[in-house]
């Protein structure tokens, strides 16, 4: 059976009447030109999604009615707190945040960030999302946190999580990541910007229980540090499926 095409309705808006409008019905009705009468698929980014009959369109608004709905469960253990950094990649990481079905992302401000961290998340970032989770099939979208307050607000965010950890690139070799310790488990892992992270940060998280650990030998950009690890965690919750 050929794969359903997927758009994103925001639960705010999932109800009755089902309209689908904005860029999700271009996609749906100038793009893909799906014809009244076909079957398409929802979600909404929150766990649910449904099967819906495509009953009436305009140029820029499908009508909808729902044929079957159903939730997933949600089992995604990881955050990922990313130093900020003024960089075309992170797009590209918070569709590989849904991929890999990371709970949430946060962004702070780091000694060695490059630019200022906004006050407010940029729209743009979840229409990163949403086509990846349309891409994918995943239903549930990470939230997203812009956090004030530099490193010593992540620091203070040790006690809501199982586990805190914190990647440094000068952490002894030999304490290498090991998701498998931390499997169904909260954790909240802490990625530094470009530049990497200062004595002074590390010392932070450290003193408030954070645990550093090594990604290997090699000096890692931080979105390949931060995709490493996001994978990790995944290959892990796999295995306990």
């Amino acid at each position: 059976m050929a794969r359903l095409n997927s758009f994103y309705l925001s639960p705010e808006d999932w109800h009755e009447p089902f309209v689908l409008d904005g860029s999700e019905a271009r996609h749906m009705l100038k793009v893909l030109r799906t014809p009244v009468g076909n079957t398409v698929r929802l979600f909404d980014g929150k766990g649910r999604s449904g099967l819906f009959t495509l009953t009436g369109a305009t140029k820029s608004k499908a009508e909808l009615n729902l044929e079957s709905e159903s939730f997933s469960q949600d089992c995604r253990n990881l955050t990922l707190a990313v130093g900020w950094n003024k960089s075309s990649r992170r797009g590209w990481l918070l569709e590989k945040a849904v991929e890999l079905e990371v709970r949430s992302i946060i962004f702070f401000q780091a000694e060695r960030s490059q630019g200022k961290l906004p006050s407010e998340v940029k729209d743009k970032w979840y229409d990163s999302m949403v086509s990846a989770a349309k891409q994918c099939g995943n239903v549930w979208l990470p939230s997203i946190e812009n956090v004030a307050g530099g490193i010593g607000a992540v620091a203070d965010l040790s006690a809501d999580y199982d586990h805190s950890l914190v990647l440094w690139e000068d952490q002894e070799k030999d304490c290498l990541l090991d998701s498998g310790k931390y499997s169904g488990e909260r954790s909240i892992v802490v990625v530094g910007p470009e530049g990497g992270f200062t004595v002074n940060e590390v010392s932070e998280l450290t003193g408030t229980g954070f645990s550093p650990v090594s990604l290997g030998t090699s000096i890692l950009r931080w979105e390949t540090a931060a995709l490493l690890c996001m994978s990790a965690f995944y290959l892990e919750r796999q295995r306990n499926l």
